[in-house]
């Protein structure tokens, strides 16, 4: 019997981005797929299941198919089901290491039990059986002794849920599995490398375990009940923690399954190491833009105010917050400036409606603008400064687009946004700043920034200049699709292996 052919040579793994979220990772994806006209690829998109679908992009002639997953979303299974209670105890030492920060090993092991399965098991047995009561009880007595049982039940569906839905999907097979973050787009290509034998290739943007740290830190949906006691400490783990650690296995599992680890800049690989990856397969493809489009953008010579803008998503970890305290102190030296907040507002409407309501405490009406959704060819041109008050970023696409456009950039310190403006320690000959660096959280530091750039003619053209030179150098996107090109030409001739795992560290139950 013939083997089953490749619907693709790349599969795209992406986790809540591409193709229904714009900007950023998105527009990365969409033009390395278009760049990449000789490869044909098949999407994977990892979504939540009530996440609103709409295309945001013109699907490239060379994508061959999209396959969804909605996490926390699989199979009901069949109402009768015999051995249930046997694989549930089976299952939870692995469980358990997988909550306790494991790695491939127990994703391995989780796999293979559930392989003889296979297309059978479902909701019914792993969420909603009294066998899966009973090893939510033990796992809440071994994991959250003295906790609220209540927030526990919750975290373990979502948890569990999350797992079963990524391990339980279909799976496309292709020459080669191309994730696009850890998380459970990296449990995905983990899960791939294991049962299909191709290479994972995966590129971190920003590292997400530390994204997901931010996030879950911040939540208000994680209740840490008795953490706030008066008692001595007693080293035991909360919800919190429980989630990080989970997400930290998935990380190191894509790490150890990948024949690849890419990083946009040397940076993120410390981060990467500290969570498992191993030094030896990594390398580091910076992002890359359209120069040539971007350099045709003309300024608008018009009489007009200045002009700053935050180009991305209204979501908390983009801090808009500090950009809105900024404008208030801006406009007390630039009385007729204009701040502008370009991009979607739709993924967090609860953060959009804090920020609309702090832009209208602070009287911010003639100052301040959410313009929603703009194409960049359009709007670039008019706009004097580019600010980004990112708590976390990899290496910021806006801040290229814009440098290429001839707009310097005012942004926090995170992710690669000091090498963008102030150069990479290999840069010869030094081109000088393309903007300036503040301290997170800091809206009178980036307040000053702007008014800098805005206000001293000289200083915005040097830094104009600095930064549309050195997107021609060191970020044009034509080097980076055939450094990918390469790679996955090189990767698709490669022979069928399952990558190398250690034994399972797992809990083995008494008696």
């Amino acid at each position: 019997m013939a083997a089953p052919k490749p619907v693709a040579e790349v599969c795209m793994i992406l986790e809540g981005t591409y193709p229904y979220v714009a900007g950023g990772v998105s527009t990365w994806t969409h033009d390395l797929i278009r760049g990449s006209k000789d490869t044909t690829f098949h999407i994977v998109s990892l979504l939540a299941k009530d996440e609103p679908r709409t295309m945001r992009y013109e699907m490239p002639k060379n994508v061959t198919g999209i396959s969804h997953i909605f996490i926390q979303d699989f199979r009901k299974g069949p109402r009768l089901m015999f051995g249930v209670e046997r694989l549930m105890r089976e299952v939870e030492p692995v469980l358990m290491g997988i909550h306790r920060r494991g790695g491939l090993a127990e994703v391995k092991a989780m796999l293979d039990m559930l392989a003889p399965y296979k297309n059978k098991i479902g909701r019914r047995q792993l969420l909603d059986s009294p066998a899966a009561w009973q090893q939510l009880v033990r796992m809440y007595q071994k994991t959250l002794r003295g906790g609220s049982f209540i927030h526990y039940f919750w975290t373990w569906r979502a948890l569990i849920g999350g797992l079963y839905s990524v391990l339980l999907s279909e799976l496309p097979l292709c020459k080669v599995y191309h994730a696009v973050s850890t998380g459970y787009a990296g449990l995905f290509g983990a899960r791939a490398a294991l049962q299909t034998g191709r290479p994972l290739l995966l590129t971190e943007h920003g590292i997400y375990t530390n994204e997901r740290r931010v996030e879950i830190a911040m939540a208000d949906w994680l209740f840490e009940v008795g953490s706030s006691s008066l008692s001595v400490e007693t080293g035991e783990k909360g919800l919190k923690d429980l989630w990080v650690d989970s997400f930290l296995t998935y990380s190191r599992a894509c790490y150890e399954a990948a024949a690849g680890i890419i990083t946009l800049f040397e940076g993120n690989q410390r981060l990467q190491i500290a969570d498992g990856a191993d030094r030896s397969k990594m390398w580091v493809i910076p992002n890359g833009v359209d120069v040539e489009r971007f350099t045709k953008i003309k300024r608008d010579p018009g009489v007009r105010p200045p002009t700053v803008a935050l180009i991305g998503r209204v979501v908390p970890i983009k801090d808009v917050k500090t950009f809105i305290r900024a404008a208030d102190i801006l406009r007390r030296s630039v009385p007729d400036v204009k701040c502008l907040m370009i991009g979607p507002y739709e993924e967090d409407k609860a953060y959009y409606e804090e920020c609309k309501q702090m832009v209208e405490g602070l009287g911010l009406g003639g100052t301040f603008e959410f313009t929603g959704r703009k194409k960049l060819d359009d709007v670039l041109g008019s706009i004097d400064v580019n600010v980004l008050t990112s708590i976390s970023e990899g290496q910021p696409l806006v801040v290229l687009e814009a440098g290429a456009a001839g707009v310097p950039t005012v942004a926090t310190n995170v992710g690669s946004c000091s090498e963008l403006i102030y150069g990479r320690e290999d840069e010869s000959p030094r081109l000088g700043p393309g903007g300036e660096v503040t301290a997170l959280s800091n809206p009178r530091a980036t307040a000053a920034a702007i008014r800098r750039l805005i206000t001293d003619q000289d200083w915005h053209d040097k830094c104009a200049h600095a930064i549309r030179e050195r997107c021609k150098v060191y970020y044009d996107q034509r080097s980076v699709e055939q450094a990918y090109g390469d790679l996955y030409t090189q990767l698709s001739e490669v022979p069928d292996q399952a990558p190398e795992i250690p034994e399972p560290v797992i809990e083995k139950e008494a008696g």
